[in-house]
């Protein structure tokens, strides 16, 4: 299943959503059932329809699998901690939006190859539209412009981003389970000794009689980890096209065999418009 949050920008009518809420979240079972596409709503008087804002990508994207950490040394002999980040078949245009006929500009990428058995009728029939191969995780990479992008298309990462290029990579960290406030939030602990009876407690939570209850968002024990996580600025430190491997400087998010999201590095003004 796929983990990542896609930003999209769309123009939906009015009968598609509910009239009552301004801010909107839908949770797509087609294609991906863990995929979450938060859609913030504005009415437009024109045509009575629903106008959808999201952020733009500094370009499009490819998917990919971590492998693992390791040490690489560079030429002057500096040790520098490196992500090795592999390649299953896959990252294929599947569908190209622009905004005559879907109201926004993306492209659908599709990852890892899987037997026609795994997925649904519907998406295979997504993808048979195109004459692509099954694949199991589809995502979109918002654009400016999709020019130069046609379905069935092969996006090589070899083509699309070089040695010392800065990168975001996004994934679901580890999941840790129900924890304490002191592994949760960095807490410190009470005294061991001198007959203390609080030690790893949370400790007060708030006033009594005045406010009377807990606020909203108080730090306190709760599940930890598992959320989607985006790293930015991360650099590309070796293309490996032998080993069909790439090398990113610094830790990202998940454990080996987790799903990745690399994109060119979004620089506001720069590869990005600012509004």
């Amino acid at each position: 299943m796929s983990i990542l949050s896609l930003s999209i920008s769309a123009t939906l009518p009015n009968s598609h959503i509910s009239r009552n809420p301004t801010n909107v979240s839908l949770k797509t079972s087609f294609l991906n059932p863990l995929l979450h596409f938060k859609l913030q709503t504005a009415p437009n008087t024109n045509n009575n329809r629903m106008l959808v804002r999201m952020s733009y990508e500094a370009g499009v994207g490819v998917m990919a699998t971590k492998l693992g950490m390791m040490s690489f040394f560079e030429p002057n002999g500096k040790v520098v901690p490196v992500t090795v980040v592999g390649f299953k078949e896959g990252n294929i245009v599947t569908q190209v939006k622009t905004e005559a006929t879907d109201g926004y500009n993306a492209v659908q990428v599709g990852y890892r190859r899987v037997r026609d058995r795994k997925l649904t009728k519907p998406e295979m029939g997504h993808l048979q539209k195109i004459g692509a191969i099954p694949m199991r995780h589809l995502q979109e990479f918002r654009l400016v412009s999709v020019d130069g992008f046609e379905p069935n298309q092969n996006l090589v990462f070899d083509d699309m981003f070089k040695e010392g290029d800065f990168v975001d990579v996004a994934g679901t960290t580890i999941g840790k389970g129900f924890q304490g406030g002191i592994k949760r939030h960095n807490f410190k602990r009470g005294p061991m000794t001198h007959g203390s009876k609080s030690h790893r407690a949370l400790g007060s939570i708030g006033a009594g009689t005045t406010p009377g209850h807990v606020y909203k968002g108080k730090k306190m024990p709760g599940r930890m980890g598992g959320t989607k996580t985006k790293i930015r600025k991360l650099k590309i430190v070796k293309i490996d096209n032998d080993l069909n491997v790439v090398m990113i400087k610094g830790a990202v998010p998940g454990k080996p065999g987790n799903l990745l999201r690399i994109t060119p590095a979004k620089i506001v003004g720069k590869n990005i418009p600012k509004s």
